[in-house]
């Protein structure tokens, strides 16, 4: 039986990859803070990894400083793939951003480099980039300044972050593959509507304020950054569809 440790395994896709790792059968290894694991400091990190196969590597930070994000990745990821390394596992999965490459947002400055240290490092690996998810524009609401809800002016082409959850696991029970095809979801939307929606769909009442991305960025969004590439493996589920479920 596989044991698959999902790095970042208290978070949304994380929780969401751990149960996932349960339904296939496999013996899912949280880690988390929580669980007495820092990927910070790579503290507990050894002990965690002691007889798993694969990693998943769904760790995030919320940040809006690329310096931040930087240190963060190039952090965690070192830990996780010397003490991988080290531990003797097969497979390195890590969880990566659609245009990461190609736009130029703070946040995507650390998941380059947690590409580059992932392709170089000790461990065979794979990279799954994935779209925003259906839960992002509830997340934007959530994180602005009541009474506002901010919406940034951007075309993307979201999945539902159990989608992107189960290509984790079946990559990981997989042979490490490299940079795999793009992950988006059925067909593009407008952020825009999208947090209106939730905004709509969940209350409390906020007021929607559309945030247009100027300069070299916004240039970028504009011509497709944030939508998948050619090859791209596209999910089910739409915006609508899982606004109704949830």
């Amino acid at each position: 039986m596989d044991i698959i440790a999902v790095a970042g395994g208290t978070g949304l896709v994380g929780a969401m990859a751990v149960e996932e790792v349960r339904r296939v059968g496999a013996t899912p290894v949280v880690i988390a803070r929580s669980r007495g694991v820092d990927l910070t400091t790579g503290a507990g990190l050894a002990a965690a990894l002691d007889g798993v196969d694969a990693v998943i590597d769904a760790s995030n930070v919320q940040t809006l400083s690329g310096r931040r994000s930087v240190e963060f990745f190039e952090a965690a990821t070192g830990h996780l793939l010397t003490a991988g390394a080290a531990a003797g596992v097969r497979h390195h999965v890590a969880l990566s951003i659609v245009g990461c490459d190609r736009v130029d947002l703070p946040y995507y400055l650390g998941k380059r480099r947690q590409e580059e240290l992932v392709a170089a490092g000790p461990v065979p690996w794979s990279v799954l980039r994935a779209t925003q998810f259906h839960e992002f524009a509830g997340q934007l609401a959530q994180r602005s300044p009541r009474p506002f809800a901010m919406a940034p002016r951007m075309r993307t082409q979201p999945i539902a972050a159990r989608e992107v959850a189960a290509a984790l696991v079946a990559a990981a029970l997989g042979e490490p593959a490299g940079l795999l095809p793009d992950l988006g979801g059925p067909r593009p939307e407008d952020m825009g509507r999208m947090v209106r929606d939730v905004v709509r769909a969940r209350g409390p009442r906020r007021l929607v304020v559309p945030v247009p991305m100027a300069g070299r960025t916004g240039r970028q969004v504009k011509a497709g950054g944030l939508l998948p590439g050619a090859g791209a493996r596209l999910g089910t589920e739409t915006f609508d569809e899982w606004l109704a479920r949830v």
